[in-house]
């Protein structure tokens, strides 16, 4: 008999809701008599518990409906047992509390268990995963924070945007050379973690240290790059000293020397545009000498155009060439200087970018101080709109 009951649940089972097996196995018990309760539940897996209720639903009498429980049942939801739980939350998680420094979770993640523990603290009993649960039901979702305060607008900014603009086209259009320059960030040479994943053979992934701790690198790599913007073409010298005005312009005059007089044979002028700060800020009188200096031995007027403040990433060495180097050597540890040059002078887009990369070893001091009468001896001409970031350097005739 129970063999006969089972093969008939394993045939209904797929078809009947949880009402509709509960009173089948409760007429199937009836049909038995005395014991049924045990036969059934024991050919089908169901609690004698269950088969009870079907018996009782049969004596009553119900009205089959869609409904599979009685109204009411069911584990009464959290807003109705525990009143003010959800207003409690989202005084938590609201931006405006961010600033309240009486706040509890002012200072510390708001991770769903921190946010129940809290609630706990108030008196409420709620799970992390009914709190993930009602703060999508909210609206609220996980974010990382996104870069796009840039602080204070410089009221002439767009209007400086629109100089760079056409002083690029002029020189492009008489074939001279134009050129985006900057430092790309300082990178850690030796065994350590890079971002980014490579092919390896499965589960053989190549080991970096633990710790990026200074003290173990071999040095520190300073990729200097300048960008030719008509040409798609770079160089980019890597130093291992400083950071200096004196590198910076070193870079310009090793380009110059190898990509860009073979490129430009006839030219007679050079545009520079380059960020507000840094070893090429528009501010630094060293960055100004150095480049007198260059034109001086290479006979190029050198027209300089700095972006305003706080708007390096238009700088078109940005998305032109840095971004693809780092791409190029994501997923490999720098281990060394040949290493970073060798990744460096590799790197090539399908738009056509070539890039040349050099070693520079020399060393430049830092804390070099230019003297006021140093700079009058420049021949230094500023533009008639912001002449702070628009100047010209011109060569300085030898008697």
């Amino acid at each position: 008999m129970a063999q006969a009951i089972r093969a008939k649940y394993l045939a209904l089972e797929g078809v009947l809701n949880e009402r509709a097996r509960r009173l089948w196995a409760a007429t199937e018990s009836l049909t038995i008599g005395y014991g049924g309760d045990a036969v059934v539940a024991s050919a089908t897996g169901l609690a004698r518990a269950t088969i009870r209720a079907g018996r009782e639903e049969l004596k009553k009498g119900e009205a089959v409906t869609e409904r599979q429980r009685r109204p009411g049942g069911g584990r009464k939801a959290l807003a109705l047992v525990q009143g003010g739980w959800v207003e409690a939350l989202e005084r938590m998680v609201a931006p405006t509390t961010r600033g309240d420094p009486m706040s509890p979770l002012r200072w510390t993640c708001k991770s769903t268990r921190n946010l129940a523990a809290e609630l706990r603290h108030e008196g409420f009993v709620v799970s992390h995963m009914s709190v993930g649960k009602k703060l999508h039901e909210l609206g609220y979702n996980l974010h990382a924070l996104r870069k796009n305060q840039e602080g204070t607008s410089h009221p002439d900014r767009n209007a400086q945007f629109e100089h760079i603009s056409a002083m690029v086209e002029d020189f492009q259009a008489r074939n001279q050379p134009v050129i985006s320059v900057d430092t790309k960030k300082k990178e850690l040479v030796g065994s350590f973690r890079n971002v980014g994943r490579e092919w390896q053979p499965t589960g053989r992934p190549e080991e970096v240290n633990v710790h990026d701790f200074p003290e173990d690198a071999v040095g520190k790599a300073i990729p200097y790059g300048v960008f030719d913007m008509t040409r798609n073409e770079a160089w980019v010298s890597v130093g291992r000293d400083h950071d200096t005005p004196a590198f910076a312009v070193a870079s310009i005059r090793q380009w110059w020397k190898t990509m860009g007089l073979p490129a430009y044979p006839s030219a007679t002028e050079l545009l520079i545009t380059a960020d507000a700060g840094g070893s090429n800020g528009y501010r630094t009188r060293a960055w100004k000498k150095e480049l007198q200096e260059l034109a001086d031995d290479t006979g190029l007027n050198i027209h300089v155009c700095h972006f305003p403040p706080g708007t390096s990433k238009w700088n078109k060495i940005e998305h032109r060439l840095f971004c693809h180097i780092t791409q190029n050597w994501r997923g490999k540890p720098l281990t060394s200087f040949e290493t970073v040059v060798n990744l460096i002078g590799r790197t090539r887009t399908t738009r056509g970018l070539r890039v040349k990369a050099r070693l520079d070893k020399k060393q430049y001091p830092t804390g070099v101080e230019i003297t006021k009468t140093e700079m009058k001896r420049l021949a230094l001409r500023k533009d008639d709109f912001h002449g702070d970031w628009n100047y010209l350097l011109e060569p300085r005739r030898t008697e």
